[in-house]
């Protein structure tokens, strides 16, 4: 299924925070326990830039169906060469190799953007993730045991990292 990537456009960020408020209840891959709202989101949106840190919409003939961003790390300068990676997809459009073209299409935009080193911050409990991203060649680079509670159950973080220089 051809994916086209384009850069987010502020009218489109009801969709963005549909999607990202779509996954909540699973527990899986934020630790938001209640749906954002847009206006919440506004500030994060305009955060990104196309030159450097950007955000992108995955459209299938011309509908939304997920989203890519990368954020600085850490948010210190020193990290500018890595990102932070956040992959979401719609749920009438996940388990259709959207992920895997995401990943692949950022890969390739990391010598333009000036990055040579990506993190994703991935629940131990999300093995989709874990394995689309270890797949990938991403490694272990940390693990926080027990620091999320959700509805009452301890979960863990890992950070998967890999480096393309």
């Amino acid at each position: 299924m051809p994916v086209e990537f384009e850069y987010a456009k502020l009218s489109e960020l009801p969709k963005i925070v549909e999607i990202y408020n779509e996954i909540i209840p699973s527990r899986l891959a934020t630790a938001d326990l209640e749906p954002v709202s847009v206006e919440s989101r506004e500030g994060w949106f305009e955060a990104f830039n196309h030159d450097t840190r950007p955000l992108w919409v995955m459209k299938i003939d011309g509908q939304i169906a997920g989203w890519v961003g990368l954020e600085s790390f850490y948010g210190r300068p020193a990290y500018h060469w890595t990102a932070e990676i956040s992959i979401y997809i719609d749920a009438d459009f996940r388990h259709q190799g959207l992920g895997q073209q995401a990943l692949d299409f950022v890969i390739g935009e990391l010598p333009r953007l000036g990055l040579d080193a990506l993190v994703a911050f991935i629940f131990s409990h999300n093995l989709p993730s874990q394995k689309l991203f270890k797949h990938n060649g991403f490694e272990t680079w940390g693990h926080l045991p027990d620091v999320a509670d959700m509805d009452g159950q301890r979960r863990s973080l890992d950070i998967l990292g890999k480096h393309f220089n």
